[in-house]
């Protein structure tokens, strides 16, 4: 009995131990400003003294894959804009690990949240405040301790934290009845107290690095799971184009003496695997020779590839063509993407713009507010 209590004093010890490396408290309103000195996607080193000629400071933590932070892009971009004459400085930094980020939690992106993804997006949506990123050690992300993205933290003149927590109440702007952010920010300005001085942060909850175990196992459940690939007709061809499963259907023709199709070949899995859970489905077409099977599988063994694969089941490649598509008389990669109802809302013949076909897809899929397809309509 006395081993049985060593044995589960030192589990409760272990679990209190885990439990308090996990812990990300927030910082305490009235705390100094914690310093940085972070890279930004404008290529520079950004530092807290940067801003120390402005009477006040917004520290938003935010980032690319969370659609609720994709709500707030523009808010936050007028929030920049509105106070910006006004002395109020504005900076936003991305506090996720991506190595903590699994593939199917970027199901409404069509990017991660690296350095190099997040000036992608800067771009797609022409975000002018500085957007910094603190990924790699998480550090400055540790000292405020942000709970989810878009969390808001406002310093006055002398850096001292005077709100944190929400931008405003919701994140359908159509729906939004305060605005948190701004009255604490017009507050500071007039010389007055905050009133509200804290409110939870709803949105994504931040990566810590601590979870980067759950995206290894992600991965090995991937790469656990059974490869296959079938021989199909010139009728199941045809049949396969009227996309009889109703659900969004991404169709890959492709070959392994294609380099193109090769080169791309990874990213089209991965699009699957960030977007199943959306509805989306993916179909593999090999273009090869029946009597090349053995060689199609060991390629597709080698990337992993979960979709439904398929080979062409003749050597008459232009009659199994013509089956799906009349209009294709080309070479491969050829991409389509179609709708749960039968209609191609994306075709490609070449190498494929892959953020464009992701932003296709998440303009389209069936999607909880309509606000989260409209975001990907447009730049």
């Amino acid at each position: 009995m006395r081993q049985l209590a060593i044995f589960v004093g030192l589990l409760f010890s272990a679990a209190t131990f885990i439990a308090a490396a996990e812990t990300h408290p927030i910082l305490p309103i009235g705390s100094s400003a914690p310093d940085f000195a972070l890279p930004g996607t404008d290529g520079k080193i950004h530092r807290l003294s940067d801003y120390a000629a402005s009477p006040i400071l917004a520290v938003v933590f935010t980032c690319n894959h969370c659609p609720i932070a994709q709500m707030y892009e523009q808010r936050i971009e007028r929030l920049a804009d509105d106070y910006k004459q006004r002395g109020v400085a504005l900076v936003a930094i991305q506090p996720n690990d991506p190595n903590a980020l699994r593939i199917d939690e970027l199901d409404s992106s069509d990017t991660s949240d690296t350095l190099d993804e997040m000036k992608i997006r800067v771009s797609y949506k022409h975000l002018t405040y500085p957007y910094l990123y603190d990924g790699d050690t998480q550090q400055v992300a540790r000292a405020y301790g942000p709970q989810a993205t878009p969390h808001i933290f406002i310093f006055d003149e002398q850096r001292k934290l005077r709100y944190e927590g929400r931008i405003d109440d919701s994140y359908r702007i159509e729906l939004v009845k305060s605005h948190e952010a701004r009255d604490a920010i017009d507050a500071l300005l007039a010389h007055r107290e905050v009133l509200v001085k804290h409110t939870g942060a709803m949105g994504c909850s931040t990566k810590w690095s601590e979870k980067s175990a759950d995206r290894l196992v992600t991965l090995k459940k991937i790469e656990e799971q059974p490869v296959t690939v079938d021989l199909v007709s010139k009728e199941d061809l045809a049949k396969l184009r009227t996309n009889p499963s109703h659900q969004m259907m991404l169709v890959d023709f492709w070959a392994t003496w294609c380099g193109s199709c090769i080169a791309e070949f990874a990213d089209i899995e991965d699009t699957l695997r960030m977007y199943s859970d959306r509805d989306l489905s993916l179909v593999t077409v090999s273009v090869n020779m029946p009597d090349e099977q053995a060689s199609v599988l060991r390629f597709l063994q080698k990337k992993h590839a979960t979709s439904r694969n398929l080979l062409f089941s003749s050597t008459d490649t232009v009659a199994l063509q013509q089956a799906f598509d009349p209009s294709w008389d080309s070479a491969v990669p050829y991409t389509v993407l179609i709708s749960g109802d039968g209609k191609v809302i994306y075709k490609e013949m070449g190498s494929v713009n892959i953020l464009e076909l992701r932003r296709t897809i998440l303009a389209n899929v069936e999607a909880e507010y309509a606000g989260f397809n409209e975001y990907w309509k447009g730049n």
